[in-house]
């Protein structure tokens, strides 16, 4: 179907897309039979690929007992048993979660409960949230205010609460000549430490960051011993700590949760994506026991909700999704795909004079495409060059995540990795491969 005969408002209504009709382990197919690879699971999605029959008779076997049920009027089993397999593995101190229907909306809810949590403690002045650059965290209104994407921001902005924002870890561009790891962390602490004294110890609700960044920057592994940093200045002020684990969340980093590598445990993190493997939209906030019993000792009542939450066919989804990533071994095959994904992407793009940066843990990579490697001076973003990359992709059987405004909102382009969990190794081959001649095409079109 031509763009202008669809009735659907896609994303893009000038743009024709395929339809996709199946799908079967890290393939998905269209109604012309074209197989694509997907190695970016549609957006960090589809950690188990497409098609896990084991998900599907999950997600069945609850619709032959109840679809739907409004949580306010009735709990239903599956949401109890997901919302224990959760917290029996989340870190320390997160004691209960509650569920929404994606990421955006994790975010927008952890976000109010903060606020809340506050207010029934007897320190309402508190109002301010601190976030940092180059970072997203959702579409609704609150979590684009929090977030850094200034493409996504712009429009929208006289609607967006204040937000003020630090700089992001970004390791390639942030770091000075000569700079270590530990001084790069400790100078991004000193702002932050310099920001929360700016606007008040006492008046700033939360800081709120990607463990690891995703979509907006091309996934950036923050800098050892940065987090213990952010902790500890949250810590010192009562400064509620957010972790936004949407993307990098749920097994995607070769650990359950990306902060179990930085050694520290938020007071809310909002988790979606992997969570469902895309079997059915789900998304959730894990939160600590002292934010619950701050609610449940005052009004008793979170002030906020949504008639999806809970729903029984989701969270029936989720925790069949949870338990097949333990039962099959997943974690560890996530850490040793990892391994062969960077690899062969070192192999073929380490020494490509317009590949920047490559960066990544688990299954989750980035690579930085810049005109000249030396001064790091990206693209002309006229040029497209992210757009092109996704069209040469697509063309040649492969789906991946390219993205432009990587530096700052307009310049710099990126192309994202997040294969399911399930990849042959094999797959990795065909993966960069794929990739390789994408890029390469791409960059001749516009004559580099």
């Amino acid at each position: 179907m031509t763009a202008a005969a669809s009735r659907v408002f896609h994303r893009n209504p000038k743009q024709r897309y395929p339809t996709a009709t199946g799908g079967a382990g890290a393939y998905l197919v269209d109604d012309q039979g074209r197989r694509y690879l997907d190695a970016s699971g549609g957006a960090a999605v589809s950690c188990l690929g497409h098609g896990d029959p084991e998900i599907i008779a999950a997600i069945k076997d609850q619709l032959d007992r109840i679809a739907f049920a409004h949580t306010a009027f009735f709990t239903n089993p599956p949401m109890e048993a997901l919302a224990d397999d959760l917290i029996t593995h989340a870190p320390a101190g997160l004691s209960h979660s509650y569920f929404v229907s994606g990421g955006s909306e994790a975010v927008e809810a952890a976000i109010k409960l903060a606020r809340q949590y506050f207010v029934e403690i007897g320190q309402p002045q508190r109002r301010t949230v601190i976030a940092r650059h180059q970072s997203y965290h959702g579409n609704t209104l609150g979590a684009l205010a929090v977030g850094g994407n200034q493409w996504r921001r712009r429009q929208f902005e006289p609607l967006l609460i204040d937000v003020a924002h630090v700089s992001a870890c970004y390791g390639y561009r942030g770091k000075e000549t000569g700079e270590s790891d530990e001084a790069y962390g400790a100078r991004l602490a000193v702002e932050l430490e310099t920001t929360i004294a700016r606007l008040g110890g006492d008046r700033v609700i939360a800081f709120v960051a990607e463990t690891v960044v995703g979509a907006t920057a091309g996934v950036l592994p923050p800098v050892p011993g940065y987090f213990r940093r952010v902790r500890e200045l949250c810590d010192r002020s009562g400064i509620l700590l957010i972790l936004d684990e949407v993307m990098c969340g749920m097994g995607r980093t070769g650990t359950l949760h990306a902060c179990e590598q930085e050694g520290i445990a938020p007071d809310l993190m909002a988790i979606a994506k992997g969570l469902g493997a895309g079997y059915q939209p789900i998304g959730a906030v894990l939160i600590n026991q002292r934010i619950v019993d701050a609610v449940v000792g005052g009004s008793g009542f979170f002030q906020h909700g949504h008639t999806y939450m809970g729903h029984p066919a989701a969270c029936a989804a989720a925790l069949a999704v949870q338990r097949a990533i333990r039962n099959r071994g997943l974690l560890e095959r996530v850490r040793q795909l990892g391994d062969g994904l960077a690899q062969r992407l070192h192999q073929n793009f380490a020494q490509h004079p317009h590949i920047g940066d490559i960066r990544g843990r688990g299954l989750f990579w980035g690579l930085e495409l810049v005109r000249d490697r030396e001064t790091k001076a990206p693209f002309d973003p006229a040029l497209k060059l992210n757009a092109r990359i996704k069209a040469q992709a697509m063309a040649g059987g492969l789906m991946c995540y390219p993205m432009g405004g990587t530096i700052d909102g307009v310049n710099g382009d990126h192309v994202l990795l997040a294969p399911p969990f399930i990849l042959e190794d094999a797959q990795l081959d065909e993966l960069a491969e794929k990739l390789s001649g994408a890029i390469g095409r791409a960059l001749a079109e516009i004559g580099a």
